[in-house]
């Protein structure tokens, strides 16, 4: 077994940690002196786009405003992703000194976090929590006898999968319908009710107190020389041992495939539904953002399972969760899932193939935000890796009964 993968049942480097200690150091460092163990960690957005955590911090902070917010995106919509979850019920005082630490660097006084409908169970378990941190001046006026004071308040989403785009989940905040917004302005400089507001997944939060712990250094020696670190996967599907494991950046599908026992795996799923799905003959692919980059979901489908039955599957929900607001996402994702029916019935041909392949690239392109633009990885990566077994006739007739 390769010395990447650290498990606990789940969590290992985030199990290894006194509650609120990242916190007090931080109270006792400088807003600059966070920023650089930040950026020294090389600490990427954990919900999937990568984008460097110190970078996003240090605009929000330079931006003038007599207001400021931090956001804790944890609207973990992406099927097959339920690490977030894990975190929220088993540690929510990571997530919540992350939001602090923000709020103290950037010079915010109010969090929210953004809770997945779905998780409305988690809403009186957190609220309870923190009212425990206040009563221990961990959070609200002068926390910890500190000239600084940070409010947080638990918000309820509404099911979208589109809300788990930043502008979108903004939007649905403000009370508006949950729509992706025209950038620029980025929420840095204008984001919640217009004032500057950082957007951080649940995972990137919780990271963060470990970071000024053991310091940038400590946490940039793991994972690979893009992708530092380590990344929570939620591994569901054909395995012995599904659940939530925390891997460093760098492991390849085969061992992972390993260390949960799949047997007779035919696909994985890389990124939930709108990720990439690999054959037997890329299992040697790494989880990385340099290869295959993920905000968490990793889908087992072993030799039982239909291909063209799956693609079906991923498609319908993308024409169920797009809001619609822009043509090619609205349009698009109907045309992919029109031309997989096609090939259901054997009225598919190859010239066809090779203007709706054109139509996927266009979408991954021209629409407005991240659900448009990666719905069509699912529809290019299994038509691509599974062609014979799609374009079987035999597989065609095994497909009602799957």
């Amino acid at each position: 077994m390769t010395e990447k993968i650290r498990k606990r049942d789940g969590l290992i480097i985030f199990s290894e940690y006194e509650k609120f200690s990242g916190l007090k150091k931080a109270l006792s460092l400088s807003q600059d002196d966070i920023l650089f163990e930040l950026k020294s960690s090389n600490l990427k957005g954990r919900g999937g786009a990568g984008f460097p955590i110190s970078t996003k911090w240090m605009l929000t902070a330079a931006a003038q405003s007599s207001e400021k917010y931090v956001v804790c995106n944890a609207d973990e919509g992406e099927p097959g992703t339920f690490k977030d979850r894990v975190l929220l019920k088993e540690m929510p005082y990571l997530i919540f000194e992350g939001m602090i630490i923000a709020g103290y660097t950037i010079g915010a006084k109010k969090g929210i976090v953004y809770l997945r409908g779905e998780y409305n169970y988690l809403v009186n378990p957190l609220n309870e929590f923190l009212d425990e941190m206040k009563n221990e001046n961990l959070l609200g006026e002068n926390i910890l006898g500190k000239d600084f004071s940070f409010e947080i308040e638990i918000f309820s989403g509404h099911g979208a999968y589109v809300c788990g785009e930043e502008t979108a989940l903004l939007e649905s905040l403000e009370g508006q319908r949950g729509e992706a917004r025209n950038r620029p302005p980025f929420p840095v400089n204008r984001g919640y009710k217009g004032f500057p507001t950082t957007v951080n997944n649940v995972e990137s939060l919780s990271t963060v107190p470990h970071i000024i712990m053991k310091g940038g250094s400590w946490y940039s020696q793991f994972g690979t020389e893009k992708s530092k670190g380590t990344k929570l996967i939620s591994v569901s599907g054909d395995c012995e041992k599904p659940g939530v494991y925390e891997i460093e950046w760098g492991t390849s599908i085969y061992d992972l495939l390993e260390l949960v026992k799949a047997e007779n795996t035919k696909a994985v799923q890389v990124g939930g539904a709108s990720g990439v799905c690999v054959n037997k003959s890329q299992f040697d692919r790494t989880i990385a953002y340099e290869d295959l980059s993920t905000g968490g979901s990793i889908m087992i489908f072993n030799e039982s399972r239909n291909m063209l039955a799956i693609l079906k599957n991923f498609m319908e929900f993308f024409v169920e969760e797009s809001c619609g607001q822009c043509t090619p996402c609205r349009i698009g994702n109907q045309k992919l899932l029109a031309f997989v029916e096609k090939i259901i019935q054997n009225e598919q041909t190859f010239s066809e193939l090779n203007k709706i392949k054109e139509l996927a690239e266009t979408m991954k392109i021209a629409s407005k935000c991240g659900l448009g633009q990666s719905s069509p990885n699912p529809f290019l990566s299994i038509l691509e890796n599974f062609k014979e077994e799609i374009f079987d006739s035999n597989s065609r007739g095994k497909y009602e009964h799957v």
